[in-house]
């Protein structure tokens, strides 16, 4: 534990929402919900005005669609989402070496490493000048808590939310943390808590009082311990600049059960391509394919095939991915399905023609030929080929999801609000611009297309 509130912990609030309205002048001050927007979808992130309505993360949409019918509710657009975050994290880099990234929204700072702060005052000076930084580069704001450990950190850029700052001076952590709801510690879920409120345990300070044997009896040695040392305040964990990936995968949930055994392969080729982009944007190969597959009932299945070396060739990973269905029971229907790549490397396999022919060790062991998920024979009705991926943009250009970015040959930048019985609604604005004027057109409008988005600031649209 640190006598300095040096470790600093940034959590953008509502992120995917915020850099939404941003960007949409018009859904400024209003419920924003960003998420799939199919009957399966699920809310990824929801504007603090929708919150209000109870939506939340992680929340079925048709849900969320009940609480706030009147919110805007618009697709994910993760490659902005991520040249933010990009922007965000430059930043931080600036005030140390040592950030330790959890996601695109959040991330751990030493500032000690960094020779930025060794005492309150300079740590608060740091913290205050992250988010003013912050708010000029992106337009966005960001709650920073201050603190002598990570689990303090973070607890205080919860408390500090939306966007404010707060320092947790050391030695303040137990009266700090006596009244809170245990639910705020890490690791303390829904079970968890409802298990310690049985026992009449709500706050963390009656969970200091428990003490750490009675805590052992309850939930056991490693956890019981765990839990009163995070009561007491106590955490040693250093920040790592560098956290090893240890998978990368795709997965995609599809609003009508699959039963067509060729598109069902054709989605698994497909979300292999996507698996291996992502994987090249890592700088990784990756030696274990793995497959997912979720059927009607809400089974969920995992195959997987280790090859004989890391690659990173969509042509192997696609193969692999097309073997491991062949062992998949798909009778009924199937809800989701996603590919994985574990085993990660930095460097790929020499030799990948004989793999891309299927000369691969399935989990490690031959298998005999003929059996279920045996490799496949090039020339066979089974054999998998490469299948052409669409261009998102050109799908997107067919079906106008709300939210996606467009361009119209004489309104210029906007997005689609929404799409329907052949037509296409835009609102034409921009970043930076007025709340902009609604404009509906034909589906197939030769002179409106689907364009990458712009920057929240700076460079303004031609």
């Amino acid at each position: 534990m640190r006598t300095a509130p040096t470790i600093l912990h940034l959590d953008m609030d509502a992120f995917y929402a915020s850099v939404e309205q941003a960007s949409k002048p018009s859904l400024r001050g209003k419920a924003v919900i960003v998420g799939g927007l199919g009957p399966r979808g699920v809310v990824a992130t929801a504007s603090y005005e929708a919150r209000r309505f109870g939506v939340h993360s992680a929340m079925p949409t048709a849900q969320a669609r009940r609480l706030c019918p009147n919110g805007a509710y618009l697709i994910p657009r993760f490659l902005l989402y991520r040249e933010v975050s990009e922007a965000v994290m430059g930043l931080l880099r600036e005030l140390s070496p040592l950030v330790e990234p959890l996601s695109l929204d959040e991330a751990f700072v030493d500032l000690e490493a960094g020779g930025t702060a060794f005492d309150s005052a300079s740590a608060r000076a740091a913290g205050e000048r992250l988010r003013a930084d912050i708010t000029a580069a992106t337009g966005l704001s960001g709650s920073v808590g201050l603190a002598g450990s990570k689990m303090l950190a973070k607890v205080a850029s919860e408390e500090a939310k939306p966007d404010g700052l707060l320092l947790i001076e050391p030695g303040t952590e137990r009266e700090l943390l006596a009244p809170m709801s245990v639910r705020t510690l890490p690791g303390v879920g829904p079970a968890t808590g409802e298990h310690l409120r049985r026992a009449g345990i709500t706050t963390v300070g009656e969970l200091a009082e428990a003490g750490e044997d009675e805590l052992v009896r309850m939930v056991g040695k490693a956890h019981g311990v765990g839990l009163y040392r995070m009561a007491l305040g106590l955490d040693d964990r250093p920040v790592v600049a560098e956290r090893d990936a240890k998978s990368v995968s795709v997965e995609d949930t599809f609003d009508v059960d699959l039963h067509d055994r060729v598109r069902i392969r054709y989605e698994v080729q497909r979300l292999a391509d996507r698996c291996v982009g992502r994987l090249r944007a890592s700088g990784h190969s990756g030696r274990t394919i793995v497959l997912k597959v979720r059927r009607y009932d809400f089974s969920t299945l995992t195959r997987s095939e280790t090859l004989r070396g890391p690659t990173d060739d969509p042509a192997v990973v696609r193969e692999a991915a097309a073997r491991l269905l062949e062992g998949v029971d798909t009778t009924g229907g199937v809800r989701l399905l996603g590919v994985g790549v574990t085993g990660l490397a930095d460097y790929t396999q020499e030799d990948l023609f004989a793999q891309a022919l299927g000369a691969v060790e399935p989990d490690g062991t031959p298998e005999p030929e003929g059996a279920a998920g045996a490799p496949a024979t090039p020339g066979t009705a089974e054999a998998a080929v490469p299948v052409a991926v669409e261009d998102p943009r050109a799908a997107a250009a067919r079906h106008w999801p709300a939210g996606s970015d467009v361009r119209h040959a004489v309104y210029g930048p906007g997005w689609v609000q929404g799409s329907g019985v052949g037509r296409v609604t835009v609102r034409f604005e921009q970043p930076g611009s007025p709340p902009g004027r609604v404009r509906t057109f034909l589906l197939d409008d030769p002179e409106l297309e689907a364009s990458d988005p712009l920057p929240l600031v700076g460079r303004a649209a031609s």
